[in-house]
This record gives structure tokens, C-alpha cells and sequence, in this order.
């Protein structure tokens, strides 16, 4: 780590967050000459790729200039007063909690800007798309930056035009339909949110984060703390997204471009996460004591409605969709971080925060090589990528292969490195010890196991014992998964072939497959970070 002055950490992290913002603002002006190279198109995607290399290089250099020795600290705060009359404040830190999911965020924009360079979306203005996916990013980092509960808000919605678009306008087939209902459900739960928001600041006298949370709900009575808890948690739980509020979420994956999918899952879903851990944990904790079990419940239920409807996706004849199956996928794994955050334990707490990661990571490297598949064979339906299993594959006769068989990808025939790829997805994905996968998952588990004072023992094992079946219903879908599309020898009369790893795929799935190994190896480096800030959270800042 490198000793770095306090204010240039300062400016670092006023950077990373409004950055993306002024690049956005550039992408929309036209190129000065000397850049645009052969096509105006590739240079406004190499404009993407600048900015977001930029936030990501001072991300990086922020995570160095961290201290490492005191992570429950906030550090390069800045304060600044905005609008007096509400006592609103621009206020900007970082500590264990928020640092990853920043470095998290900064480096899945640049690894889509770099996609979209070199597979450039089909779609309108390349200049509009990179704008947007700017505006995308700076709205996911100020989120986790923001120390304001009004600032908080403003860039949680901040997201939720580009994300719009970005489906809308560069997505597949259902995109409108897709793009409506996200952006329905997500500002509905954002009303209520609101209205949350604005109960807690009016009766505790601030909206600031910190304050709130070293107060840790003496200032606000136990009726006014259920009722924000309530309020604030619809907003989160949709955006998270919890059964039974999860339904934009398979339409919303289903139609968008790669890069959506890619940020949707990898950053946007922790930003309901997020909110349970930094605003109703330490602020309203009496409160979120009365919601626990029922956040428990509908988590595990969560966990096997996922799972479920992962297997019949991938059930032969379903014509299920590889992209729908993964966002199904994503209820589940995110119904552990709300099962770990639901404990009020730093064991469970810490282990949704790890699992928040992992999930980016993982699901993230899914959503690529599954746009690349599509890329590669033109769809993304099981039953046509799949090669018919030897029960079901149909009698041949002289030269001629049924034709679902011909179309059948069998990956680690045709394309080795990508089958290779799809396979360590998937065994990540399910939890496979020594990657990044298994530790929050576990730790989630472990949490409810011994849940925090005033929550029911029996209630939680219960949740403990349905949570770890729904581990075993993940490895039955992800492994069916692979046999069907990796797996199979090809007839002579297919095609063999599908193009490979590219280098600028190898260039933007390298770091989250490193990444997933080292999370997974070396899990203290995540954990060392979060466990004090969330020690000191559940607290109430008074360690």
C-alpha cells in the first residue's frame, strides 16, 4: 500500500465519482480531428474506453491509498454544504464496506467499454450508448460514495434512465416491453423509498449517513423505525431484487445488450444490498429487528423459487433461455447476501458483502460469455444450443444428422477455451470451494446458525437448513447446464468449429476469472476490509 496525502485522496475520490459524469458531457461533443481515426463511431468508443480507464486507474490508486490498518474509518471525506434550508451536505467516503464495490463497479465499466470497442453494439448513436453507459457508471459510484440519505438517493436513481435506454434502444427482442417494466417497478419501490428517506432525516434532524448511524436509532422511536424500515426496504428490496418484487429482473437480462446484463447483475443489483447494510442496519436497527425474519423468509424463499425455475429453464424440450436462466440465477445468489444481512450478525453481514462481490464477479463473466455465444451461434435458446442428450438423440440414417443435433454447440469440441470459460462460470457460480462463490454464501449460512439477540434461533436454522438445500438445487442447474452445452461429441456432419476466445475477450474476461480465483484462495484480503466497518456498524460507530 502507498501513504497518500489526505487531500489528493480526497480529490481522488471526487474524481472517480463526478469523472464519468464530465466524460459523458464530452461524448456528446464532436471529436477534435486529430482523434476520430478512421470512423467517428470508433472514437467516441475509444472516448469510453479513456474515461473509464481513468476511473478505474484512480480507483485502483485510491483502494492503495486506503488504510488498510483502519478500515471502519471513513476516509478521503469531503463535506461541503449544498443546500442549507434542508441541511443537505455533498458528503463523500469511503471505508471496508464501500471500497470494494466501488473498485467492483469501476472495473466493470471499463472491462464493457473495452467489449464495446471492439464488438460495438448494434444499436443507434455509439455516441448516445457510451454516454449513457457514463452516466450508468457515475451513478453506481456516487451511490456507494455518498454519505447524504437525499445525495444517496438521487444517485440510486440516477441509474435507472440510462439502464432504461440502454435496453430500450441497443436490447434484443421484448426490449420495450422489458425496459417499460424495469423502469416501473424500480420507481414505484422509489416513491415509497423516498418517502422512507424523508421520515428518518425530518425526525432525527439530519440526513447525514454517519451521524445517523453513530446515533444508531436513539434519536428516532421504535414505531417511526419500523415505519422507514418498511418504506426504505420496499425501495431496496425491488431494486435487490427480492422475491416476490423480482419480476422485471428476468425480462429486464432476457432483453438487454451484453453490457447491460453485465452492469445490471455485476453492480446494479448491489446497490439494494448496499442500502440495507449502510442506511437500515445501523440507523433504524430496532426497526429492522421486527423485519428480519420475514427478510429472512422471503430470502430462502427466494433462494429456492431461483433455483427452481433454473431447473426448469434447463429441463430438455423447455426452451428455456441461457440469459433468463442466469437472471433467475441471480435471485437466488442474491437471496443469500439478504438471508446474511437478515442474521444482524457480523458473520452473516460480512458474508453478504463478500457474496455481493462474488456475485459481480461470477455473473458478470456469465453475461459475457453468454453474449458471446449469441454472438457465435446466433441465439441463446438451451434446446439449440444444446446437443441432445444419448437418451433423446434421434436414430440417424446414411449421411444425414437430424438438424437439431447439426446446430448443437457442444463447446468443448467446437470451442474449447470458451466451453472452458462457461464450465468455470457455472462451477463458481454453485459455490466450488477455493473460489469466490463459496465463502459468502457459507458465511451467510454460518450467520444464521447463531442469529443476533432478539431473533429467533429455531426460525433461523429453519432458514439455515432451507438456504443450504437451495446450494444443492444450484449445483443440480449449473452442471445440467454445462453437460448439455459443453459437453457431447460432435458428428462429423456439423460444423466443428465456432470462433474462440478472441483477444479483446481474453482482454475483458481475464481480471474476473484472476479475481474469482483470488477471492476464492484468499478470502482475508475482502474479509480484512469489511469486518471491522461492519463491526462498528452493527455498533452504532461507537467502537
Amino acid at each position: 500500500m502507498i501513504d497518500i496525502n489526505e487531500s489528493v485522496m480526497r480529490f481522488l475520490l471526487a474524481f472517480v465519482v463526478a469523472g464519468p459524469l464530465l466524460g459523458a458531457a464530452t461524448a456528446l461533443l464532436p471529436a477534435p480531428p486529430g482523434l476520430k481515426g478512421k470512423s467517428p463511431e470508433q472514437a467516441v468508443l475509444r472516448h469510453g474506453v479513456t474515461v473509464t480507464g481513468v476511473i478505474l486507474i484512480a480507483a485502483v490508486v485510491l483502494a492503495l491509498g486506503f488504510d488498510h490498518d483502519h478500515p471502519a474509518k471513513m476516509q478521503a471525506t469531503t463535506d461541503i454544504s449544498w443546500i442549507p434550508a434542508l441541511d443537505v451536505r455533498i458528503h463523500l467516503g469511503i471505508d471496508g464496506i464501500s471500497l470494494p464495490l466501488l473498485v467492483l463497479t469501476a472495473l466493470l465499466a471499463f472491462l464493457c467499454a473495452l467489449y464495446s470497442y471492439f464488438k460495438s453494439p448494434s444499436g443507434p448513436s455509439p455516441k448516445a450508448f457510451v454516454a449513457l453507459l457514463l452516466l450508468l457508471e457515475t451513478g453506481t459510484l456516487a451511490t456507494f460514495a455518498v454519505l447524504d440519505l437525499l445525495l444517496f438517493f438521487l444517485a440510486f436513481e440516477t441509474v435507472l434512465i440510462p439502464m432504461y435506454f440502454l435496453i430500450a434502444r441497443w436490447g434484443g427482442e421484448g426490449r420495450t416491453r422489458a425496459a417499460w417494466k424495469f423502469i416501473l417497478f424500480t420507481l414505484l419501490g422509489s416513491v415509497v423509498m423516498l418517502l422512507g428517506l424523508l421520515l428518518i432525516g425530518i425526525k432525527a434532524g439530519t440526513f447525514d449517513m454517519v451521524a445517523l448511524a453513530t446515533d444508531n436509532g436513539r434519536s428516532l422511536t421504535t414505531s417511526v423505525q419500523v415505519i422507514a424500515v418498511l418504506a426504505i426496504g420496499i425501495g431496496l428490496a425491488v431494486k435487490t431484487p427480492m422475491w416476490p418484487l423480482h419480476s422485471w429482473l428476468p425480462d429486464a437480462h432476457t432483453a438487454a445488450p451484453t453490457v447491460g446484463s453485465v452492469l445490471l447483475a455485476g453492480v446494479l443489483l448491489k446497490m439494494g444490498t448496499y442500502g440495507f447494510v449502510r442506511i437500515l442496519l445501523p440507523v433504524a436497527p430496532d426497526g429492522f429487528r421486527t423485519f428480519a425474519p420475514y427478510l429472512a423468509a422471503f430470502a430462502v424463499v427466494g433462494i429456492i423459487y431461483g433455483s427452481l425455475a433454473c431447473l426448469a429453464l434447463a429441463k430438455q424440450g423447455a426452451k428455456g433461455d441461457l440469459k433468463r436462466l442466469i437472471a433467475y440465477s441471480s435471485v437466488g445468489h442474491m437471496g443469500f447476501v439478504l438471508l446474511g444481512i437478515a442474521t444482524m450478525t457480523p458473520t452473516g453481514v460480512n458474508g453478504a458483502l463478500f457474496a455481493n462481490i462474488a456475485h459481480g464477479l461470477i455473473t458478470g463473466l456469465l453475461f459475457f460469455l453468454v453474449g458471446a455465444l449469441k454472438d457465435r451461434t446466433g441465439t441463446t435458446d438451451l434446446d439449440t444450443l444444446a446437443l441432445p442428450s444419448p437418451d433423446h438423440r434421434p436414430a440417424t440414417s446414411g449421411s444425414a444428422a437430424p438438424a437439431q443435433f447439426q446446430t448443437g454447440a457442444a463447446l468443448y469440441a467446437k470451442a474449447p477455451r470458451l466451453g472452458g470459460l462457461l464450465a468455470f462460470g457455472a462451477v463458481a457460480s454453485l459455490g466450488l470451494p477455493g473460489l469466490a462463490g463459496f465463502w459468502g454464501e457459507m458465511l451467510a449460512l454460518f450467520g444464521s446458525f447463531s442469529p443476533a439477540a432478539g431473533l429467533s434461533r429455531p426460525a433461523f436454522l429453519t432458514f439455515m437448513a432451507i438456504g443450504a438445500f437451495g446450494t444443492l438445487l444450484t449445483a443440480a442447474y449449473m452442471l445440467i447446464v454445462v453437460r448439455r452445452v459443453c459437453m457431447g461429441a460432435v458428428p462429423q456432419q456439423a460444423p466443428t468449429t465456432l470462433a474462440d476466445v478472441h483477444g479483446y475477450e481474453f482482454a475483458a474476461w481475464t481480471p474476473l476469472v484472476t479475481l474469482t480465483v483470488l477471492a476464492g484462495l484468499w478470502p482475508r484480503a475482502l474479509l480484512g476490509l469489511t469486518d471491522p466497518a461492519v463491526q462498528q456498524l452493527l455498533a452504532g460507530g461507537t467502537r
